[in-house]
């Protein structure tokens, strides 16, 4: 799929400039479609409750396949601080590294149980430093949404090693626009809540244990999803699924529905083009604001995140909206999101507003 035809399934696009998908996307046809139509069903009385339920393991083999893995080692949850919850419930007593500006999802559920070592990171050397033999493990986001800086996840995959640490993985805020390489990261664990580059309703996450970890894990809070299939509903013995699934959430049905259309949306498109068009385009975001006076926060690797540091984040915000370009104006900086659809020309929209 091209980036036009990857855009023409989103109306928004006719009336907004869209770069705050680190925020969240506008709805993709096929998703809404597929919404309307449960709506429509529920409203009618003509739906099948077991139909719907079946969203979430459908939406897991779509995943699993997705990012390359087997789908017994995925459980199906909802949201990014559930499934690190599960890990840090999973997890004997020990010492987390995690960065100091790391968002809350990612950081309070180590904080609630664990020894957490709070690294400011800067780069991935900072968080390198942080290792060693007492470290448990490194909760570390890919792509950090406050600073658009990206970790070479390869990189601290060899530093656990060393140490003997476990890898946590949050692909929130890059899965869907930059590629994974799951043979060079081998994390222990990976976490996404998929309502940002991923496209679907808010309320599906996923998390993946490497196949050695999966019998490790505990669930949050077990329930009648968390035994094999098929399910039963009253009275017995609590005798848990043997893969991942035994951490799955008790399905929100429409979010999940709403998730199969979309990582049938993602199945059809090349990652490899998705991440070489992102950040071709906050390249010339970033070219664009350096002539303009204006620099990035971090000085790390470039993802599809720019974050420009501004000493007049309510005048931009101001202005961006009156100009009909979505992106978050905050405090002493303004955020732009690159995803797919967006175009050079929505590039030149955005810094004409800077310049302004």
């Amino acid at each position: 799929m091209t980036p036009e035809e990857f855009r023409a399934l989103f109306p928004a696009l006719l009336s907004e400039v869209w770069l705050d998908t680190p925020g969240a996307p506008p709805g993709a046809e096929p998703v809404v479609a597929a919404l309307r139509e449960t709506l429509d069903e529920w409203s009618a009385g003509s739906f099948d409750w077991l139909a719907w339920d079946g969203a979430s393991a459908r939406a897991r083999e779509l995943f699993a396949a997705f990012v390359g893995v087997d789908a017994s080692c995925v459980a199906a949850v909802s949201s990014l601080a559930e499934a690190a919850a599960a890990v840090a419930g999973s997890l004997p007593r020990g010492r987390i590294v995690v960065a100091e500006e790391e968002f809350r999802s990612n950081r309070y559920p180590w904080l609630a149980r664990h020894d957490v070592v709070s690294v400011p990171a800067r780069g991935v050397e900072d968080l390198i430093a942080a290792l060693d033999e007492d470290v448990a493990l490194l909760a570390v986001s890919e792509v950090t949404s406050r600073t658009g800086q990206r970790f070479d996840l390869a990189a601290l995959r060899a530093a656990t090693d060393e140490v003997g640490a476990r890898l946590f993985v949050n692909l929130t805020q890059s899965l869907g626009a930059l590629r994974f390489d799951l043979d060079a990261v081998r994390p222990d664990y990976l976490a996404v809540h998929g309502y940002k580059w991923l496209l679907c309703p808010r309320g599906t996450a996923w998390l993946v244990a490497r196949p050695d970890r999966v019998d490790e894990l505990v669930p949050l809070a077990p329930g009648w999803k968390s035994t094999e299939p098929p399910h039963g509903y009253f009275g017995g013995p609590l005798e848990l699924a043997t893969g991942a699934s035994r951490c799955d959430a008790s399905p929100a049905w429409f979010s999940w529905i709403g998730a199969c259309a979309a990582l049938q949306v993602h199945a059809a498109l090349d990652p490899v083009q998705v991440e070489q068009h992102v950040l071709g385009l906050a390249s010339a975001m970033v070219a664009e604001a350096s002539a303009l006076g204006l620099r990035r926060v971090t000085e790390g690797p470039l993802s599809q995140i720019v974050v420009l540091g501004t000493g007049c984040a309510p005048e931009l915000a101001a202005a961006l909206a009156e100009n009909h370009v979505r992106a978050t104006a905050l405090g002493d900086r303004v955020r732009f999101g690159f995803h797919y659809f967006n175009t050079e020309e929505e590039v030149v929209a955005a810094a004409r507003v800077l310049r302004g």
